[in-house]
């Protein structure tokens, strides 16, 4: 099944016209929701997966006369017990807006991706990655039309906090989707690669020194211009397995709990450039931890892999 969207078919969002065919996760913690349903405003029937994601607190929505603590504000009383008091605070809409993400037409690769599900870690060796997980992600990865469309300037340009046009150690930067592109305390950037071709961590080698380091010493100065967030405050990795594949970078804040910053996902810039250093061909050779959803036909491969392996062994 392609996931490419028809250009034609891109349109706005009315919610009111949106039935909800049932919530594919909901996590308290995060204060995200994933709900899968129809647009029943449009006649192809096709299913639109919608995430709503609660917005952090920001220091200017705390201190500004227009913020919080305003007249704008006004209180709902649930009980009050001496010096105690609990309430339901209704501050002005435009500061109490919910992050909103739509994919239309959305595939069962996206349902099954922002569905609750269990997970699984495993340990990927070379020989796994080449007859096992590189085959599946040449056959199964999801359309990288919406990426190209921003390194060619169709899309997003007025996104774009940085670019260095270099065809080989080049990249653009701009605001991960998950984050608003505004607030410090959550800031979410993806450097995006202008070199078609590397499709993760296990392609790195000496050759791409040069790209890794421009990377790091680009992204970090023009965050630090345009948000003010120095060094010492940015989280700067890659992510295996990746969500897609065409190499890109992550650069959050260090104090936001960004999702994937886990060890057995994230992998430091600064780690990669090191072990490739200490030996070029270092991610052709080493083995890699990552979790997968059950749901992933990647983990259905590993299964089946290990399968085949124990019964060789009874042989």
């Amino acid at each position: 099944m392609s996931d490419k969207v028809d250009e034609k078919k891109s349109v706005d969002i009315n919610f009111t016209h949106f039935k909800l065919k049932r919530i594919l996760n909901s996590n308290s913690g995060s204060k995200i929701v994933s709900l899968l349903g129809y647009l029943t405003d449009l006649s192809d029937e096709k299913e639109a997966v919608v995430i709503l994601e609660k917005k952090a607190f920001t220091e200017s929505d705390l201190t500004s006369k227009e913020g919080f603590f305003s007249s704008s504000t006004s209180f709902r009383k649930e009980f009050t017990n001496d010096i105690y008091g609990n309430f339901e605070c209704y501050p002005r809409p435009e500061i109490n807006s919910v992050k909103t993400t739509v994919i239309y037409p959305a595939t069962q690769k996206h349902i099954d991706k922002y569905s609750k599900q269990e997970v699984h870690i495993v340990q990927e060796t070379p020989d796994l990655y080449v007859g096992t997980t590189l085959r599946h992600i040449e056959k199964e990865q999801f359309s990288l039309e919406w990426l190209y469309n921003i390194l060619d300037h169709k899309k997003e340009s007025e996104r774009i906090v940085f670019e260095d046009t270099c065809k080989e150690t080049g990249f653009i930067l701009l605001p991960d989707l998950k984050w608003d592109g505004q607030t410090a305390e959550t800031l979410y950037c993806l450097a995006l690669v202008q070199k078609r071709g590397i499709k993760s961590l296990r392609d790195l080698n000496e050759s791409h020194l040069p790209l890794l380091r421009n990377i790091l010493n680009k992204g970090i100065q023009a965050i630090e211009d345009k948000y003010a967030v120095g060094r010492s405050q940015l989280r700067i990795y890659l992510h295996y397995q990746p969500s897609f594949y065409h190499l890109h970078v992550h650069f959050t804040y260090l104090k936001h709990d960004a999702p994937g910053i886990f060890c057995e996902k994230s992998h430091l810039l600064n780690a990669v450039i090191d072990n490739i250093e200490l030996m070029s061909d270092y991610y052709q050779r080493a083995t890699l931890s990552f979790v997968l959803r059950e749901n992933d036909k990647l983990w259905d491969e590993f299964k089946r892999e290990h399968e085949f392996r124990k019964s060789i062994k009874h042989e």
